[in-house]
């Protein structure tokens, strides 16, 4: 009920715009051009975690049938092409067939896996719809301020951006892909922590798509306190006449006293914390406890979004701690609610809001001084987001369960001396 009381909030904020909101974008794609398929697919591939191999079969088989003929039809009408009505269509059919076909348990089951998949579809539109709000509302933007405060850090867009474009179309469209499809990612890693879930009818109490979807629908609010475009928009060709000038990625901006920049009402304020970090970082957490493939994949994600978020400009490196910051707090409240708050956990996330907070107050009040002494304020950044990263590790490594000692065969007997 929350859910839908705040996609209905969303739907009425969009409206007020006067463009759809994440309910009505998601209805159009039963019939229209969905927006990401294969968003769409990997979310019918977290619905069918609880079927069994001959309903998965038949299921994608059903999909690809159905987005063959949408295929043809547009193709007749010369309409926009794009594939995932088809399973779309099968994760509300499985919804008709849990409240029709089947009861109790199972009824239960089949349910939790169609909001899952739909909740992953919807987060996708939430979040479309709260940078529309971004933009509305927050005319003026802060990049300045963390313009001057990345300087301590040695301004790493500048010089990521630098190195994509020495790397040419290859290394770019690489990360392209990497950073669009990055709930794709996250639903490889979560099939693999729910790859039990049909054998044993019950999820586990904590996985990926959790912290997942926390993110997304907390991250935003911190968008509307602390609203920044990014150095491509605020100091590169994109900005247009909004930008301070055309610098990005070529020469760093000048050290000089920040100010409130005014900006258009399109660009959405998405940088801090930087949300694709966050989620990366996530992934990557979530990986670990995967086989050695799956880890080499979490590490491989992470690294490459790292490398998108600065090389393409989206983010300042400031962003980018912040992100860290904010999904190690996230991910630690999360695993203490699962395992029942103590002593541990409760420190640990209020360690993490702590210097998630001191990190936005100094980025905004103290961004000369950080400029000023690089040397100084560079390694605290770095320090302090390294604090946060041990304090998790540590804390979640006592939370582990600890494996039997492994019994030790009786010893021989010996024959009695005489």
């Amino acid at each position: 009920m929350v859910a839908l009381g705040f996609l209905v909030a969303l739907e009425i904020a969009a409206r007020h715009y006067g463009l759809p909101g994440p309910m009505t974008n998601q209805a159009k794609e039963v019939i229209l051009a969905p927006k990401s398929g294969p968003l769409l697919y990997a979310s019918m591939a977290l619905m069918m975690v609880v079927l069994t191999w001959r309903e998965r079969f038949i299921a994608a088989g059903v999909a690809v049938g159905i987005d063959v003929v949408f295929f043809l039809v547009r193709w007749v009408v010369d309409a926009k092409m794009m594939f995932g009505n088809g399973a779309l269509w099968v994760i509300l059919g499985y919804a008709v067939i849990a409240v029709t076909r089947r009861t109790g348990r199972e009824r239960v089951l089949l349910l939790k896996a169609v909001g899952l998949g739909l909740l992953l579809v919807a987060g996708r539109k939430t979040g479309d719809t709260w940078l529309l709000i971004t933009s509305k509302t927050r005319p003026m933007v802060l990049d300045q301020y963390v313009a001057t405060a990345d300087h301590a850090l040695g301004d790493p867009s500048w010089l990521a951006g630098r190195i994509v474009k020495a790397t040419g179309p290859i290394g770019d469209h690489i990360l392209d892909y990497v950073y669009i499809q990055l709930a794709v990612a996250a639903v490889l890693v979560t099939l693999y922590q729910l790859r039990n879930v049909a054998a044993e009818r019950r999820f586990p109490r904590h996985h990926l798509v959790r912290t997942f979807l926390t993110i997304g629908l907390l991250g935003p609010g911190i968008y509307m306190i602390f609203p920044v475009v990014g150095p491509i928009f605020a100091y590169g060709d994109d900005g247009g006449h909004w930008a301070v000038a055309d610098l990005w990625p070529g020469t760093p901006p000048s050290i000089s006293i920040p100010h409130l920049m005014p900006f258009d009402e399109t660009t959405p304020r998405n940088c801090m914390p930087s949300l694709h970090t966050a989620w990366a970082t996530a992934i990557f957490i979530h990986s670990r406890k995967g086989p050695r493939i799956l880890q080499f994949f979490g590490a491989f994600w992470l690294v490459s979004t790292l490398g998108a978020t600065l090389g393409f400009g989206y983010h300042y490196g400031t962003d980018i701690i912040a992100g860290v910051v904010f999904t190690l707090t996230i991910e630690a409240a999360l695993r203490s609610q699962e395992r029942g708050w103590d002593r541990s956990g409760i420190q640990l996330v209020a360690y993490g809001a702590t210097v998630f907070a001191a990190l936005l107050v100094s980025y905004r009040y103290l961004p000369m001084q950080m400029a000023g002494h690089p040397w100084v304020f560079g390694p605290l950044l770095i320090l302090a987001m390294a604090s946060v990263i041990y304090g998790y590790v540590r804390t979640t490594k006592a939370w582990e369960p600890k494996a039997a000692p492994a019994r030790q065969p009786d010893p021989k007997p010996q024959p009695e001396l005489v």
